[in-house]
């Protein structure tokens, strides 16, 4: 039996191989995993990693697509204390070549038979087979908990992305407060539609597999006659998905969804923000569903949680720490703690943090001691429940007034804009330094200019009203579907 207990994500793996061998892991097309064949198939994966020469503490870059090779090499490379380093299959060439110029992988794992990266073997999925590799004598290296099990790099509003240090404490601790605040357990059926590149997909990958539970992989939401087949055949009890996924849903099937309401005992959201609208439309359409919403960053993954029927009454909220485990404060610019009600910096600690980026100089101002500093604003109240203002870099500053576009991206939606998105200008009669600038999608919108200034005058003070206005096709994105607002700077 393979030697994981450095890996609390691999170990419960192993040990539900042996109290479950013949339950269903995982799911791809008309493939079915056994957890007794996913342990041999992870052995089988560490053998080959062996065999090509990769050593203890080496990178590998793993090009994320949903295929079981990817996960079989993944958890085989923590088996062995190999550094994964997990990339999104279609990222753009300047990206990859940035990463592969810092991590310097010894060998590269992509879906792509014809992917080339300098200076790299590249070997494809679809070549890969683990059923005839002996690994019956893999001898694991001695490695504890806080060894680094991934570097994933961040996709980023702003700057260059960076490399984020992730253990193996860090990971399952990320997955043991998920799954004990959603309750996700061995009965469940989850499918994931969501890309492994990222932290959310990942992440939901861990906690159905520390649960014990099965995973059904799905390509993407693009096509939702599948994607609601799948639920409905495959008895699935939950999933992830980011807001925008859900605007695409309610958009092109309306309320279909809640067809399902009775079956899924649970759906978690993250990546941004949920209008409140929303959310109340959930709760009417998933009475007894347990909707979850996280906050977090890669470097601090799924640090805060609420629960849409349980905060009802401030469904502004991004909730509460996520476990007595995790810590949140917010501080000001010298690192000290804020009262109740006063914005500043949201800063986390606990067993999910990043304690280092991968290149030291990204660590300056990073943290103030044990404290991550997210570089979001926002305040808390006095029960303890935590707001979002938002970016510390995106906050408009109004002669001397610090405003949140997220404030006013909310009041200009809340008029029947679909959707928008705010930026600093200089105020163009230099007076306040700088005044807000909206940005909003023409689709779905039969409102003027006009009309949505006159109802926003109801809603917010006058310096919060933006000074111009423009309308857009689309708002850039991050892979994941954050707005990037600053990109809307020129």
């Amino acid at each position: 039996m393979l030697d994981a207990s450095h890996s609390r994500v691999l170990h419960l793996v192993v040990e539900h191989a042996v109290t479950t061998p013949d339950k269903v892991a995982l799911v791809s097309g008309s493939t079915r995993i056994t957890y007794s064949q996913l342990v041999s198939n992870i052995g089988g994966a560490a053998a080959l990693l062996c065999q090509l020469g990769v050593k203890p503490g080496d990178h590998i870059l793993l090009s994320a697509q949903k295929e079981l090779e990817f996960i079989y090499l993944y958890l085989a490379a923590h088996l062995l204390g190999i550094v994964n380093v997990v990339v999104d299959d279609a990222s753009p060439r300047e990206r990859l070549d940035y990463i592969v110029g810092i991590v310097k992988p010894v060998v590269v794992f992509s879906s792509r038979e014809d992917q080339e990266v300098d200076g790299c073997r590249v070997i494809s999925y679809h070549q890969l087979s683990f059923n005839d590799k002996e690994h019956l004598a893999i001898a694991t290296p001695d490695l504890t908990p806080d060894d680094v099990a991934d570097v994933m790099f961040t996709t980023g509003t702003t700057g260059s992305p960076k490399g984020v240090c992730l253990t193996h404490a860090n990971i399952a601790g990320s997955a043991s407060n998920t799954n004990g605040f959603i309750g996700t357990c061995s009965d469940d059926i989850e499918a994931l539609a969501l890309p492994l590149s990222h932290s959310f997909g990942l992440g939901r990958l861990r906690c159905v597999l520390m649960a014990g539970a099965t995973l059904i992989l799905v390509n993407n939401f693009a096509n939702l006659k599948a994607f609601f087949s799948i639920i409905a055949s495959e008895h699935v009890t939950g999933f992830g998905m980011v807001p925008a996924v859900w605007q695409y849903i309610k958009r092109i099937s309306g309320k279909r969804i809640a067809q399902f309401a009775d079956q899924l005992r649970y759906i978690e959201f993250g990546s941004a923000s949920l209008p409140v609208e929303d959310k109340c439309l959930l709760i009417e359409m998933f009475p007894n569903t347990r909707l979850c919403m996280h906050y977090g960053l890669t470097e601090a993954s799924r640090a805060m949680f609420s629960e849409f029927h349980e905060s009802a009454d401030n469904l502004d909220s991004i909730g509460r720490p996520a476990s007595s485990l995790v810590e949140a404060s917010v501080r000001d610019e010298q690192g000290s703690p804020l009262n109740d009600g006063i914005d500043g910096e949201i800063c986390v600690k606990g067993n999910m943090v990043s304690r280092t980026y991968y290149l030291s100089s990204d660590n300056k101002d990073a943290y103030f001691g044990d404290w991550f500093r997210t570089g979001d604003w926002g305040h808390r109240d006095s029960d303890g429940n935590f707001y979002l203002t938002g970016r510390k870099k995106e906050l408009i500053n109004v002669g001397g007034e610090k405003v949140s576009p997220v404030t006013i991206e909310e009041a200009i939606v809340s008029t029947g804009v679909q959707e928008c998105a705010c930026i600093a200008i200089p105020d163009p009669n230099g007076m306040l330094g700088e005044v807000p600038k909206a940005f909003m999608l023409k689709e779905g919108t039969t409102l003027t200019i006009e009309e949505i200034k006159r109802r926003l005058a109801q809603l917010l003070p006058a310096h919060e009203i933006p000074v111009q206005w423009e309308w857009v096709d689309s708002l850039p994105r991050t892979s994941s579907g954050k707005i990037q607002r600053l990109k809307l700077k020129r």
